[in-house]
């Protein structure tokens, strides 16, 4: 059985979604208004990690892609998320360019895991922004991704590893 999941940090990667959960297959680029995107959630490696603050600000909006997804692959995703240590999961309504209405799942950051004075890795942002690319995203949402500001990882095996990884 299939179910859908709103991807809109690293995951945006296809290459990086499929070497957590082989079945993922993108459908469709969507907007998620009343949130905005921050890289606030504090990860176990220290970073900033991306996470679509609710704001209820309809002009506030987050872009990501729609993925379809083997339901049984679903706790490889919650795993390598920490889903229930940082992350925690909603269901929203999304359209596609057809008006079809989609039950899609998300992460998002534990209030207890948010912290404003964190930022991304380069090679964690990058994932962000060539998923952006590689799913056509709006310009302006890619140039406002470009302008993030990321930190050096001196974990230069994990930097390695990540920067190996393909988004195509």
């Amino acid at each position: 059985m299939e179910m859908y999941y709103f991807a809109y940090g690293s995951n945006m990667c296809t290459g990086r979604l499929r070497g957590r959960v082989p079945s993922a297959k993108p459908l469709f680029v969507s907007p998620l208004y009343a949130h905005r995107l921050r890289f606030h959630k504090r990860s176990s490696d220290r970073s900033g990690k991306a996470d679509a603050e609710f704001t209820g600000n309809q002009a506030d909006v987050v872009w990501g892609v729609v993925f379809e997804i083997d339901e049984h692959e679903k706790s490889n995703l919650d795993q390598a998320e920490g889903l229930g240590r940082g992350y925690d999961e909603k269901e929203m309504n999304l359209k596609d360019c057809n008006n079809q209405r989609y039950k899609v799942w998300l992460y998002f950051a534990s209030d207890s895991h948010k912290d404003a004075t964190l930022k991304p890795y380069g090679w964690y942002l990058r994932f962000v922004i060539e998923g952006a690319k590689q799913h056509a995203l709006p310009g302006n949402y890619i140039a406002l991704l470009e302008q993030v500001k990321s930190v050096e990882d001196q974990n230069r095996d994990r930097e390695s590893r990540e920067r190996s990884i393909r988004c195509r």
